[in-house]
């Protein structure tokens, strides 16, 4: 698998064809439907119509923080900060409530003009003028450690972003983020902060269509997964073996755990991030069974692991090791999913069109096959608009 070579992967994206804004009704956008090997085309608005009555559905909940910072150097340089995740407080929701002071892992863009020292960023917040502070702390070859600091002590760096931080909306968009991207590059049951992409295959659901499906009796569930910048990375090199992939902080609670372990065999996954963190689920649980960490999930690991455990007996171990840890279980995952993975807990995707020689374009073909050509062909030729503001997909798994 590591010698898969990513040119395998590619096509041919003209830029018109990527939606660099989102389409003004979320269910209006265009939804190709792929099943029993056969393409065909409706509107997201009625994909409750095309889901098994009975099954489930799993969505991610997560919500896309305002990551991008802009700060100024006496010199009136500006230095941009992108906010990628906690380093002190460690984890998301204790540095969101951090007092005067938090740092981050971050990007910072026009780095070569701030190379010491402190840069501020001076605005109104709740009718008040404060002023915040950004530190380097340390730095290596992939992001910065950037300590954010502020004198007023009732706010917290969540209130910090939520007012004068950007939506990182995705760099394909070649445009600045407009004030809509707040809301319309979020979805409609986002409920957890922490990613700094939204997982857009749920951009196109709105509460009336979540409430056509519960209406056909599909269950609804969700996990959160908090996608990382790494998203956008593309694989640089010719062997998919040489790209490192992101990790990505997920968790989930017992009861969904008990839900996905009722309903396998019918669970569709929204979006690439709920797919990353529902075949993740299985391989932790041949971990904990094997007495090793589940703390993480290493990009390569679960091709040298066990096979000849029951997804059932997989899920039973978590189950139980979420119940003795405050009926919830959380763990980083860095799967690279590509052509040769069998798939243990998703039987179908709801999707977006994704770029090429991407790892997630990886993922949608060891999901569909070598049908992925025929699929993008379709949605090319038929004027479906591309990557993260644009249309939908609904994938059925290959048979073995």
């Amino acid at each position: 698998m590591k010698e898969i070579l990513i040119n395998e992967f590619d096509y041919n994206l003209p830029e018109y064809k990527i939606a660099k804004h989102p389409l003004e009704k979320r269910s209006a956008s265009k939804l190709l439907i792929y099943t029993s090997g056969k393409i065909s085309e409706s509107k997201s608005e009625a994909i409750a119509s095309f889901l098994p009555a009975g099954g489930l559905i799993v969505f991610n909940d997560t919500k896309v923080i305002q990551a991008r910072l802009i700060f100024h150097k006496d010199t009136g340089a500006k230095i941009e900060v992108f906010c990628l995740s906690p380093n002190s407080p460690a984890d998301f929701e204790s540095s969101f409530s951090a007092k005067n002071k938090c740092s981050w892992y971050c990007i910072v863009g026009n780095a070569r003009k701030w190379k010491t020292g402190k840069i501020k960023l001076t605005t109104a917040i709740e009718g008040q003028q404060e002023t915040i502070f950004a530190e380097q702390i340390s730095r290596n070859k992939d992001n910065f450690t950037i300590e954010f600091s502020w004198e007023n002590s009732t706010l917290n760096f969540a209130q910090i972003l939520d007012n004068v931080g950007v939506t990182p909306i995705p760099p394909y968009l070649n445009r600045k983020s407009e004030n809509a991207d707040k809301d319309r590059y979020q979805t409609v049951y986002s409920a957890h902060k922490g990613s700094v992409a939204a997982p857009t295959a749920g951009l196109h659901f709105t509460n009336a269509t979540i409430e056509d499906i519960k209406n056909k009796s599909i269950k609804t569930d969700f996990v959160t997964l908090h996608v990382g910048a790494g998203t956008f990375k593309p694989v640089k090199s010719e062997s998919i073996g040489e790209h490192q992939m992101h990790a990505e902080f997920f968790s989930i609670t017992t009861d969904t755990l008990k839900n996905i372990k009722a309903n396998i065999g019918s669970i569709t996954a929204v979006g690439t991030t709920s797919v990353r963190t529902l075949e993740s689920l299985y391989w932790l649980g041949v971990k904990l069974i094997n007495k090793a960490s589940i703390e993480a999930l290493a990009q390569w690991e679960i091709y040298n692991l066990p096979t000849d455990i029951s997804i059932n007996t997989a899920l039973d171990a978590l189950i139980k090791h979420a119940q003795a840890n405050e009926n919830k279980f959380s763990a980083h995952t860095k799967i690279m999913i590509a052509p040769g993975y069998k798939f243990k807990i998703v039987s179908r995707i709801i999707t977006n069109f994704h770029q090429p020689k991407s790892t997630l374009l990886l993922l949608i073909s060891a999901f569909v096959g070598e049908n992925w050509k025929a699929i993008y062909q379709y949605a090319l030729n038929n004027n479906f608009r591309f990557l993260s503001y644009g249309d939908s997909s609904l994938l059925e798994k290959q048979k073995p």
